[in-house]
């Protein structure tokens, strides 16, 4: 492993979790738009109605949220796939609609290259297992590591998934079971 890799947090979203006129709040790619409030403070109900309607318009299929038996598959297609691909992995949750993972990978574009073909990978292995339609939203967010508190944080917020349903791995004990 090269010196320059980095840890990274990354977080992806399935198809239609996070859509453009969200109550919670949203971003415009690139921040190219501003919008009020974020998922902590929300924007006024209905204030991005228009943009709502139209992104469901858009949608060419219901959003996915993975039922608890799904959480399995595509979890551990997604930590096989980037293990494979060289990542140093600590941590994975898929939950119904959030995969998280802190992973130590080379800067640049390709952590987001990586999960995409993660991604692309978990789609295939649920598609050979019965499962129908998109799984994923477009990209993932890459969140560069700044320090060790912020390591530790990721990892134990990553963790904590467990208790909202997810399926959550662990480089130490593996699979995590409530």
């Amino acid at each position: 492993m090269d010196e320059t890799w980095r840890w990274f947090h990354i977080t992806s979203h399935t198809y239609g979790a996070w859509l453009y006129g969200d109550d919670r709040g949203f971003r415009t790619r690139h921040h190219r738009e501003h919008i009020e409030g974020d998922y902590k403070n929300p924007p006024p109900k209905g204030k991005y109605k228009h943009q709502l309607r139209r992104s469901r318009a858009l949608m060419t299929q219901d959003a996915v949220t993975l039922p608890p038996e799904w959480r399995r598959t595509v979890g551990v297609s997604v930590r096989d796939k980037i293990q494979g691909l060289g990542a140093q992995l600590l941590c994975l949750s898929m939950g119904a609609t959030h995969l998280h993972l802190l992973a130590k990978m080379p800067p640049g574009p390709i952590p987001r290259h990586w999960v995409g073909q993660a991604k692309k990978c978990a789609t295939l292995d649920a598609k050979d297992k019965g499962w129908n339609g998109k799984l994923w939203a477009v990209r993932c967010k890459v969140i560069p590591i700044e320090d060790r508190k912020h390591q530790l944080n990721t990892y134990y917020y990553i963790l904590d998934h467990i208790h909202e349903g997810a399926w959550v791995w662990d480089f130490q004990r593996g699979e995590l079971i409530l």
